[in-house]
This record gives structure tokens, sequence and C-alpha cells, in this order.
């Protein structure tokens, strides 16, 4: 296969996948952006996580609602577990690599807080064990992950799954629906 067949045909798949996200996941990204309002509103902060690419999409997502998205406005609570370089390390050594953000998750999360893991394959232990403990800690919890069967859906409150087993076409919806997250929270909030 050539260039022009990749970039044809990779857009084809992102479009298709796209297409069945939009369709699918309205009502679930609605009630997802209203419980992070509430849950800013509050007083609560925003935590994210995942490995990998989903790693850089926590970061990104907290970014754009930490600092900005489109415009200027009030500051929103979020963070990111995956860049204290020192705590992942020392929780990976001491812990094992499935507790490094349910550590993180004990320590920092609050009840009022809404905690959203990030796994593409639905699979990641470290994932779904912080999950699992914000919720005991009485937490809001949400996960965006890939095409079901996920070990996800029986930890979080709010599901985003996109309809497709491609890992790249995943996080391609991954990072628009958390962008439609930010603009949506800000709608919430009043600031838009």
């Amino acid at each position: 296969m050539g260039t022009s067949e990749i970039f044809h045909a990779t857009f084809d798949e992102h479009l298709k996948v796209a297409h069945e996200t939009a369709k699918l996941l309205e009502k679930d990204f609605a009630s997802l952006a209203a419980a992070c309002a509430e849950a800013v509103a509050g007083g609560g902060k925003l935590i994210f996580f995942g490995n990998g690419g989903s790693a850089a999409d926590a970061q990104h997502i907290a970014a754009e609602l930490s600092v900005r998205f489109v415009k200027d406005r009030p500051a929103i609570a979020a963070l990111a577990l995956t860049t204290d370089t020192s705590v992942l390390t020392a929780a990976a050594n001491d812990m094992g690599y499935a507790h490094v953000f349910e550590r993180q998750v004990e320590a920092l999360g609050r009840r009022g807080d809404l905690a959203i893991g990030i796994s593409t394959s639905g699979k990641s232990p470290n994932v779904a064990l912080a999950l699992a403990a914000a919720r005991k800690q009485g937490l809001v919890t949400a996960a965006f992950t890939g095409a079901e069967p996920n070990a996800m859906k029986d930890v979080a409150d709010h599901l985003i799954c996109v309809p497709s087993k491609t890992t790249a076409r995943i996080q391609e919806m991954h990072i628009v629906i958390g962008h439609m997250l930010c603009a949506g929270i800000e709608k919430h909030l009043g600031y838009v």
C-alpha cells in the first residue's frame, strides 16, 4: 500500500469511527460533561490518568481546563496523575505498576472530585484499580475506552466507549471528545 492509499484509507476509517461515535455517544457525553461541571462548581477537581498515548491525552485535557481552552476564563481545577515522575517511579518500584494511579487517587482524591481514567483497550489494570479506589473514596468515576467488552464498565459511573478496536482511531476520538468535554464544562459553568 502506497502513501496515497494509506492517507485515504486512514481518513475513511477515521470518518467511519467518528460518525459511529457521534451516533452512539451523545447522551453519555452530555451526562459526563454535566457531572464534570457539577464537580467543579461544587469545589471539586477533575483527575485524569492513563498510559502511553492516553497519558498524553490526560495531560492535554487537564492543561486545557487548568489554563484555557478557547478563550480566557477562570481556571478549572484539573490535574493529570501522569506528570510526577518521582511519584510514578516510587509507586511502581515499591508497590508495582498496577498501583501507580491508585496510590495517587488515595492521596489526592476527595469526595466531590471526578476521576477520569483513559484506556484504549479498556483493560489497563492500573486504570481500573484507580477508578475502583476513587469509587471507594466517594468520587464520581468515568472512563474513556474503546469497543466493549472492557474492565472499566464495572468501575465507571460514566463510560465513553468509542466503537472501534483500532488503537489509533480510539485515541483520535478520545482527544476529540476531550476537547468537546472542555467546551461542555465551560458552557455548563457559564464561561461561554
